[in-house]
C-alpha cells in the first residue's frame, strides 16, 4: 500500500468521511439560511402590494376577482 495509506486504518476512513459530510451539512444549511426561499401566492403578493398602499382598494378587488376567476378557469384578461 505504501506509507500515506497504512497510518490511517478503517475507523479513521470512516470518520474523515463522516467529517466531510458534517463539514458540508452545515455549509449548506448556512447558505441556506442566508438566502431563504420566499414562495409567496399571487393572492399574498396583492395583499401585500394593498398593504403597502402600491393600489388602491378598487383596483385591489378588481385583481383579487380575476385570481379568482382564473382559478376556476375563466380568466377574461389579455391572451
Amino acid at each position: 500500500m505504501g506509507p500515506w495509506c497504512a497510518q490511517m486504518g478503517v475507523g479513521g476512513w470512516v470518520g474523515m468521511g463522516v467529517f466531510w459530510l458534517v463539514v458540508v451539512a452545515l455549509v449548506l444549511w448556512g447558505v441556506s439560511r442566508l438566502f431563504p426561499a420566499h414562495h409567496s401566492t399571487p393572492r399574498q403578493v396583492l395583499d401585500e402590494r394593498l398593504a403597502s398602499g402600491d393600489i388602491d382598494p378598487a383596483t385591489y378587488r378588481a385583481l383579487r376577482e380575476e385570481l379568482d376567476g382564473s382559478r376556476r378557469g375563466t380568466f377574461s384578461g389579455p391572451a
